[in-house]
């Protein structure tokens, strides 16, 4: 790897982390244009990193939120007064929200390092997760705002959240959807997918942080692609709201379709190798 590739690596995790299109689907595809190894430890390393240039971008973005968050599910531990009041409750809702993933993700992590890394995966992923996408815009009702979540909707969020280890489904397309399942407004749905992907990223980066900076991927290309995905995520962060608040999140699937249409091709072709 070089700078420059540490810089491309930057800009595709930053674009495409918050918006459901797969940023593990497209980092994956450009790891392979590149001619790095997508499955090699260091490159999943590096990967994992950069990915926390994004949540310190969702850290910055919502830090308002994220302070009277917290303060408030610290104070209601031993302040009775503050149960019960919508910024305890979220608290709780990222808590139980991110078990799901932090378990699957550590039990199947090599599964997920490895054998689902295949050009494959992704390319079926963007198609089959492209209908879910659409059957919940149609379906959902998209009458409740935030302040209505509940604690069933947090556990169905973070469950369905596993499921976009699988790369090509998407953890924004994945957790946004069930939001809209479950009735929430565009806006909410993504704001709930926004905190509960900080637990997620976070743990992730700091896992593979051993394999980032002890192998063949310098600090130095690691720090340029992590700052790069910072930059570009913040602004993604900041058009993917304004995006939700009048559109649907349907207006992503044709891309997705014809990207995995695309592998699909080159991958039957032989023109690209799906490992």
């Amino acid at each position: 790897m070089n700078y420059l590739d540490a810089v491309i690596l930057g800009i595709v995790e930053g674009l495409t982390e918050f918006l459901p299109v797969s940023s593990t689907g497209h980092l994956t595809i450009v790891e392979k244009i590149l001619g790095l190894n997508p499955s090699h430890k260091d490159v999943t390393g590096f990967t994992a990193v950069i990915q926390m240039g994004a949540i310190v971008a969702v850290i910055v973005y919502f830090w308002g939120d994220i302070w009277r968050i917290a303060s408030a599910w610290c104070k209601g531990l031993v302040k009775p007064e503050y149960r019960g009041t919508f910024d305890h409750r979220m608290g709780w809702y990222v808590i139980v929200g991110s078990i799901p993933i932090g378990i699957v993700g550590l039990a199947f992590k090599d599964v997920i390092k490895n054998d689902l890394r295949s050009l494959w995966v992704v390319a079926v992923a963007l198609i089959v997760w492209s209908a879910v996408m659409l059957y919940a815009e149609q379906r959902g009702r998209q009458s409740r705002t935030e302040e209505q979540l509940g604690l069933k909707d947090a556990i169905m969020v973070g469950l369905v959240q596993c499921v976009a280890l699988v790369p090509g489904v998407s953890r924004s397309g994945a957790t946004i959807s069930m939001g809209l399942l479950r009735g929430l407004d565009r806006v909410a749905a993504t704001r709930l997918s926004f905190f509960l992907s900080i637990p997620a990223l976070l743990a992730a980066g700091l896992f593979e942080m051993k394999d980032a900076l002890g192998g063949s991927i310098s600090v130095g290309q690691t720090l340029v692609g992590t700052v790069v995905s910072f930059i570009v995520a913040y602004a993604a962060i900041a058009w993917l709201l304004k995006f939700v608040a009048h559109h649907s999140i349907g207006a992503f699937v044709p891309y997705r379709v014809l990207l995995g249409l695309v592998l699909v091709g080159l991958l039957a072709t032989s023109v690209m190798s799906a490992t």
